[in-house]
C-alpha cells in the first residue's frame, strides 16, 4: 500500500465515510502477505519511497504473475525487472494496463506521473549500452522521475561529450552507463558538480571479463564523488537517481510543507568563578 493510499484510507475513516471493520480488511496483507513462494513487503513503499520490485529471473510466469496481481492491489507501482517476452505475454493476460518495455526487459504496472523536467540525464558510452541505460530510465520515470537519455557518447570521442557540457551541468542527477575500459563515468565526474552514477555493462572484449574490467575502473576513478553500483544494474542506478532526484525536491518544497523539528533544549549558563 502507497502512502496515498493509505493517507486517503484513514481520512475515510475519521470522516466517517468508512466502518472501522472494512478499513482492518483492507489492511489485512499490510505489512506483508505471505503466498507460499514468496513474502511480498506492502511496508517498503512507505519505508523507502519505493515499492518492492519483482526480479522474474529464477521465477515462474505463473509465480511471478502471482506476485505481480498481488502488489498490483496496493495502488503503487509495480515493476518487474529481467522479463523475458514470455513473461511480459503473462503478465499482460491478466494485466492489460501493464507495458512491456522489451529492451529494458522490464514490465510496469501503474508508474507514477513522471515529471515534465528532465532532472536524471542518462548517458551511455556507446549505443550497445542502451539496454542497460533503458532499465534504468525505466524504472526511474516509473517512480515519478523526469528522464533524459543521451547515447554514444564515449570517450573514444570525446568532444561528443564536451558538444553536452551545458546540459549535463543542468541535471540534477547523472547515470553513466559504460562498457568497454569504463572510462566515461570519471570524465563526466570531472567535469560536473552533481552527484554522477556510474553503471559498468558487461559489454566488451575478451580481457573486458564480462563488465569487471569497466568495473574497476569506475572503483577506482580518480574524479571525486563518483558512486558505483553492480554490473548490468540498470535498475539500482535508476532506483538511486530517483531518490537522489526526489530528495532535492523535497528541499524545495516550502518549509510549511515539511515537519517541523522540535526546538533544542537551551542549555542553563554556566558561571565561571
Amino acid at each position: 500500500m502507497d502512502r496515498g493510499r493509505l493517507e486517503a484510507l484513514l481520512e475515510e475513516v475519521r470522516a466517517g465515510k468508512l466502518e472501522v471493520g472494512r478499513a482492518l480488511e483492507a489492511l489485512r496483507h499490510f505489512p506483508s502477505e505471505r503466498l507460499g513462494f514468496a513474502v511480498l513487503d506492502h511496508h517498503r513503499d512507505l519505508r523507502q519511497g519505493v515499492p518492492e520490485a519483482v526480479l522474474c529471473e529464477g521465477k515462474t510466469p505463473a509465480e511471478v504473475v502471482a506476485i505481480v496481481k498481488r502488489l498490483a492491489k496496493s495502488g503503487a507501482p509495480v515493476l518487474a525487472t529481467r522479463a523475458d517476452p514470455a513473461i511480459g505475454r503473462a503478465i499482460r493476460a491478466v494485466l492489460p494496463a501493464a507495458v512491456y518495455h522489451r529492451r529494458a526487459r522490464m514490465v510496469v504496472v501503474a508508474p507514477r506521473a513522471a515529471s515534465e523536467d528532465d532532472e536524471i540525464l542518462i548517458l551511455t558510452a556507446g549505443t550497445a549500452d542502451l539496454p542497460v541505460a533503458e532499465e534504468a530510465a525505466v524504472t526511474a520515470r516509473a517512480l515519478g522521475s523526469g528522464v533524459e537519455t543521451v547515447c554514444d557518447v564515449g570517450v573514444a570521442g570525446v568532444h561528443r561529450v564536451l558538444d553536452r557540457l551545458e546540459r549535463l551541468r543542468a541535471a540534477r542527477v547523472l547515470v553513466v552507463v559504460a562498457g568497454m575500459d569504463g572510462a566515461l563515468p570519471s570524465l563526466v565526474g570531472g567535469l560536473v558538480p552533481q552527484p554522477v552514477i556510474a553503471v559498468p555493462t558487461s559489454r566488451g572484449y575478451g580481457a573486458h571479463f564480462g563488465g569487471l574490467a569497466p568495473l574497476l575502473t569506475m572503483l577506482n576513478s580518480c574524479a571525486a564523488g563518483v558512486a558505483v553500483v553492480n554490473i548490468d544494474n540498470g535498475f539500482g542506478a535508476g532506483v538511486l537517481a530517483h531518490r537522489i532526484n526526489r530528495m532535492a525536491v523535497a528541499q524545495r518544497e516550502p518549509r510549511a510543507r515539511r515537519p517541523a523539528r522540535a526546538p533544542l533544549t537551551k542549555a542553563p549558563a554556566v558561571r565561571s568563578s
